[in-house]
């Protein structure tokens, strides 16, 4: 984004990026608790929410890597918790209907994850940039967030992960390598990462058009 900030603090029409989801979560009567991993100088962005939100929040700090940060954010987690919904909150445009239907396939399945389906067509490259084939579109999906893991599930991943010291891309990563099947829940390709300044701009133009400006 070359800004002299994080993404997600950047404002999307007068708000903070990272706001947009997390009032969406705070509305929701299945969220007990919201767990913030953040940089300490950054805690008054969701401080000064507290007297518009009812929903508990925490607060555990990043790590080196993503994996390790969710690694945190887990340590804080109420023990009673039934599952674990994490989200980029650089995904601020994510709706409440996407969030309950991949709850309730995580429920059911013990993990599931957000996506769309891929409409472009992938090919595999070798290192010489000449293609080495043309991938399937119809079995190709676009991993988003929310990601969703029964918490004893995202714990047994983390053992295995951390003994075997293995780097993963996204938190489900963590779950397939206990062989244990995640669910794909048909997302909104509205659902998207703020990560360039174009990315920003349509993000703008979607929150106007649902707000109806």
């Amino acid at each position: 984004m070359e800004a002299s900030m994080p993404k997600q603090y950047l404002p999307l029409l007068g708000q903070p990026i990272a706001l947009y989801s997390f009032y969406t979560f705070s509305l929701m009567g299945k969220v007990k608790e919201i767990i913030v991993v953040c940089d300490p100088s950054y805690k008054d962005v969701f401080e000064d929410t507290k007297e518009k939100v009812e929903v508990d929040i925490k607060f555990t700090l990043p790590g080196k890597e993503r994996q390790d940060s969710v690694f945190n954010g887990l340590q804080a987690v109420d023990t009673t918790s039934e599952l674990v919904c994490v989200h980029d909150s650089a995904r601020p445009l994510v709706s409440a209907g996407d969030i309950e239907k991949v709850l309730k396939d995580a429920w059911v399945n013990g993990a599931a994850v957000l996506g769309v389906p891929v409409k472009a067509t992938i090919k595999e490259a070798n290192s010489e940039s000449f293609v080495v084939r043309t991938l399937d579109r119809k079995t190709l999906w676009e991993m988003q967030t929310p990601q969703v893991i029964k918490p004893e599930l995202l714990k047994r991943g983390f053992e295995l992960v951390n003994r075997e010291g293995l780097e993963v891309t996204d938190d489900v990563s963590i779950v397939e390598y206990l062989k244990h099947p995640v669910y794909i829940t048909e997302g909104s390709y509205t659902n998207i990462k703020v990560t360039t300044p174009d990315d920003l701009l349509l993000a703008e133009r979607i929150v106007s058009m649902n707000s109806g400006v």
